[in-house]
């Protein structure tokens, strides 16, 4: 995050804690406000990686699980880079303006990832650089967000994973009622007022509770290299092609796919106890081993906290699973179509 953002959201009444913004002075009621109304939220848990270059779209289509080459000029995709063994390092937002690529990702992960993606590059015509100093990135959400971004005098796209672009950076429509605006530091502070005049300023919390009720799960440092991609739902968002051509962990997520093997799945869960990313859950039925993970946390506007987890089948209908260690609180689950 920018010094003169973070110093702007300050005086803006953020509290901010080890670059997170955690509220604005009052998180039930930004919470409260996520699930009624709208809200606007710095997400500074985020960050992006810029790849340009005459071989960035083949360079990244060749590491990632999406399908990059038919990425459109005004469309977003959600993706994933794999190790050898299947697992996912990252998970990504990915978007173009121009030729240019943006990647965007846990703020975390975001200094490892980019160490990482420049030792690829080889004799690719290819360059990968961090945008944490230049670039903001906003978020939208509620039913008054679309006349947010027209006062802001922000373009709106029209449909959904579809982008717009303006003189300072890009809209990205999430879905019906939720945008991302990705746009230069300078600006972001200009941009700010507009979108407060129909939204309430809310914390990183906020955020990341409207992403867990969207079913979209964010790899962070907690969870790195613990998922395949169809564990964490990722074929579903369309983060996986099963047609492209080779990329790390491409074989396991094929025979993984075709073989019909994978044994956890995606849930969202509730428990009155904290859930925090990372944590163990367990079952009675086998308390020396853990049956899943929490793969993101936050808050719940009603009390307690919500999560999507990533849990075994076979240990899902009996409705007795524990967190954090056996015989801990009680997690309950349901289905992301319910």
């Amino acid at each position: 995050m920018n010094s003169i953002w973070q110093e702007f959201l300050g005086a803006s009444g953020a509290r901010i804690d080890h670059g997170l913004v955690m509220d604005f002075g009052d998180a039930a009621a930004e919470l409260a406000a996520a699930r009624d109304a709208t809200i606007v939220s710095p997400l500074t848990h985020l960050g992006l990686i810029d790849v340009a270059g005459p071989d960035g779209k083949d360079f990244l289509h060749h590491q990632l699980t999406s399908d990059v080459n038919h990425l459109a000029a005004d469309a977003a995709q959600h993706s994933a880079w794999c190790s050898a063994k299947g697992r996912m390092l990252a998970s990504f937002l990915i978007f173009r303006s121009g030729p240019d690529y943006h990647l965007q990702l846990a703020a975390d992960l975001l200094p490892a990832m980019h160490r990482r993606l420049q030792m690829f590059i080889l004799r690719s015509k290819v360059t990968v650089a961090d945008q944490s100093g230049c670039r903001e990135l906003v978020g939208l959400s509620g039913p008054q967000a679309e006349m947010a971004l027209q006062t802001a005098s922000l373009p709106i796209p029209a449909g959904l994973l579809s982008t717009a672009a303006f003189a300072e950076g890009v809209v990205i429509r999430l879905d019906n009622s939720r945008f991302e605006i990705a746009i230069d530091s300078d600006a972001a502070t200009r941009l700010w007022p507009d979108l407060q005049s129909h939204a309430r300023p809310a914390g990183t919390a906020v955020w990341q509770w409207l992403d867990i009720q969207a079913g979209i799960p964010l790899i962070t440092a907690q969870t790195k290299e613990e998922f395949v991609p169809q564990m964490a739902d990722f074929e579903r968002l369309g983060a996986v092609s099963f047609h492209k051509g080779c990329y790390p962990g491409q074989e396991i997520i094929a025979r993984t796919q075709y073989l019909g093997k994978v044994k956890r799945h995606l849930y969202r869960a509730h428990s009155a106890s904290p859930m925090a990313a990372g944590n163990a859950i367990f079952s009675p039925a086998n308390p020396d081993h853990p049956c899943g993970m929490v793969a993101n946390a936050a808050p719940a506007p009603t009390g307690g906290y919500d999560a999507l987890v990533v849990v075994q089948e076979n240990f899902v209908a009996a409705g007795d699973l524990e967190l954090a260690s056996p015989g801990g609180p009680r997690i309950d689950l349901r289905s992301l179509s319910s």
